[in-house]
């Protein structure tokens, strides 16, 4: 998916940004900094947990975080002083304020990234699902990263679409639970559905018209 805000376009899955239409370098570190922000734009970010995002397993200091911040503003042309994109919030972290367009590989047309209206809601964090494939696991290019030996790289597979969205488990070691059962094919999630990966407890969100409060099953 790519996503354009301010004089910017960033790929998430090709981790790639441009601005004004050249190519900027950012470290890995930057990255996986910018996502954060992203997946929790609307919402401040604890500099603990971008800390333990970043730089997962690995005691660093808070400089480590800011020269990030740092990299990332001037990256996307952001002023520190009158930030438009990236905000400090004083005594607790940093959140991301800009308008986000996303835009149709396709097509190249843009659409307001509100029309995504399916997420994954843990205790941390927020994983917002566009229309299409997402992949749920311990890979870190995962649309819903779960850092944890619990889990799979590829541990289970969520697709959204007008007619809602499904979950099937890519057969993992430890299996995903849904509604406490522990499903072996394509499963639909209903509003509300508690999803248990490893020791991640999610839950599903859309704000889409259900076409039934009924659970059902697919057969694949």
């Amino acid at each position: 998916m790519s996503i354009r805000f301010g004089s910017c376009t960033f790929d998430i899955a090709a981790r790639r940004l441009v601005r004004g239409g050249r190519e900027v370098h950012l470290s890995p570190k930057a990255v996986e900094f910018l996502i954060a922000l992203i997946e929790r734009r609307g919402a401040a970010l604890a500099k603990a947990d971008l800390l333990e995002r970043v730089w997962p397993g690995v005691f660093v200091s808070d400089a480590s975080l800011a020269r990030a911040v740092s990299e990332l503003r001037e990256a996307v042309g952001d002023d520190a002083r009158h930030p438009r994109i990236v905000r400090t919030v004083h005594g607790y972290g940093y959140a991301f304020d800009a308008e986000i367009v996303e835009v149709n590989a396709t097509s190249a047309a843009p659409r307001i990234a509100a029309s995504i209206q399916c997420a994954l809601v843990s205790a941390e964090r927020t994983f917002l699902l566009s229309d299409g494939e997402h992949i749920a696991g311990r890979d870190r290019n995962a649309t819903v990263w779960l850092d944890s030996p619990k889990v799979s790289r590829h541990h289970a597979r969520l697709v959204v679409g007008s007619g809602g969205a499904t979950i099937e488990d890519l057969v993992s070691k430890n299996g995903t639970f849904v509604r406490g059962i522990k499903i072996s094919v394509v499963t639909r999630l209903e509003q509300g559905d508690k999803i248990v990966i490893g020791p991640f407890h999610l839950t599903f969100r859309s704000t889409r018209p259900q076409a039934s409060t009924e659970t059902e099953t697919l057969s694949v």
